[in-house]
């Protein structure tokens, strides 16, 4: 699904109560569509959660995703950045410009 398209869904679902975050692959398209809550990742196209057959950066995606519904000051418009560490863990960078 195209990140438009997402991040207008999912602003109409905020719209009618129900929280939403979203997994980006294009931080410049989310900057200007503005959903509620992104998760901006680095990587290739079609791949969001990261390469196929790794189960632990995938659900290191998710889990990373899911937290910014449960951070206090969660309110959109939220976009955070996955950033992979050479060899350690994932980092997040928020921005609520």
């Amino acid at each position: 699904m195209c990140t438009q398209a997402v991040g207008l869904a999912a602003a109409e679902l905020e719209r009618r109560g129900i929280a939403t975050v979203a997994i980006q692959l294009l931080r410049r398209v989310a900057e200007r569509v503005r959903p509620p809550r992104a998760l901006c990742v680095p990587f290739r196209h079609g791949y969001p959660l990261d390469v196929p057959g790794d189960p632990a950066r995938q659900t290191a995606v998710i889990e990373a995703a899911l937290r910014l519904l449960e951070a206090p000051d969660s309110r959109p418009p939220l976009l955070a950045d996955y950033r992979v560490a050479a060899g350690g863990p994932a980092r997040m960078r928020e921005d609520r410009s």
